[in-house]
């Protein structure tokens, strides 16, 4: 190759270099800057950040945790969904569990999702003045879950168990199980350390109401974990909480409850849904907590 072609084509891929990053390194990013400051588009491109007496306190895109430092809800608060996102609501650790229905028995290194719902029923119950039951869920608050052991049909089922053991209740914290027997062989708590894998899992109904009053969205974790909404029904059972704390009436906590309840997106995307971070600063501004009174 002679000299002066090598130069020409080094010469070109020069101009190629400098008029690239002109476009997509100047260009491009200001015109992307300008568009986003189109009314309608400003909010979302800069954050949605809400402001309160001058200061940032959060997005009305990324929920909040309304707990005090021992992870106890604040009375004067609604609460949010639950985050399984880092510590709760962490941007840098954005996710979920990635755990399933089939996640039943609870393990030495953390409690399963069935007993996590259980057991955050049980506390959203006794925190809102609700029935905190719920279906396959035991009185105590965890999974209502036995393992059955003993000679398999051909359709894997225990017809004539020798051993059934309530495995989400270990013998430490309970002697009598949830459920006496069953097919008549009596239930026993589980014993740290036996594997109880070589019984057949069989979850129990139980007597709950078939439709609970506490919503499942107030014991399970959003996909992304930074969902700063909830249901309108979660919402409405934290009313009368809030109502007391903020010495305020129901009717007017409801009336700030509506103004920050968001339609379906388009008129049929997804459910309504109330912006909790939205609502508690809403909230402190017209309502502002006083501290219990003794005896309340």
């Amino acid at each position: 190759m002679r000299k002066s072609t090598w130069i020409r084509q080094h010469l070109a891929a020069l101009r190629a270099l400098l008029v690239l990053t002109v476009i997509t390194g100047i260009v491009y990013p200001l015109a992307v800057f300008a568009v986003a400051q189109v009314p309608g588009l400003k909010d979302s491109a800069d954050g949605s950040l809400i402001e309160a007496d001058g200061k940032t306190v959060g997005s009305s895109l990324i929920g909040q945790s309304f707990t005090d430092s021992d992870g106890k809800a604040l009375v004067q608060y609604f609460q949010s969904r639950p985050s399984a996102a880092g510590d709760g609501y962490d941007p840098l650790s954005t996710g979920a569990t990635n755990l399933g229905p089939e996640d039943m028995i609870d393990s030495a290194d953390r409690p399963s999702l069935l007993t996590m719902v259980c057991a955050r029923s049980r506390e959203v119950g006794e925190l809102e003045g609700v029935d905190g039951r719920r279906e396959f869920c035991t009185p105590a608050g965890v999974g209502a879950v036995l393992s059955v052991i003993g000679p398999r049909a051909a359709d894997g089922e225990v017809d004539h168990p020798v051993k059934v053991v309530s495995v989400n209740e270990p013998c430490a914290t309970t002697k009598n199980p949830f459920l006496a027997e069953y097919r008549g062989v009596r239930v026993e708590c589980a014993v740290a350390g036996e594997d109880y894998a070589i019984g057949r899992v069989v979850p129990i109904l139980g007597n709950a109401p078939q439709r609970a009053a506490v919503p499942a969205d107030a014991v399970t974790a959003s996909a992304s974990g930074l969902d700063p909404h909830i249901s309108p029904e979660y919402a409405a059972i934290q009313v009368a909480r809030i109502a007391k704390a903020r010495s305020a009436t129901e009717d007017q906590v409801r009336a700030v409850v509506e103004a920050h309840t968001e339609g379906r997106t388009l008129g049929f995307l997804g459910e309504p849904r109330v912006n909790v971070v939205e609502l508690n600063l809403d909230l402190d501004q017209r309502y502002p907590f006083r501290g219990l009174v003794s005896g309340r």
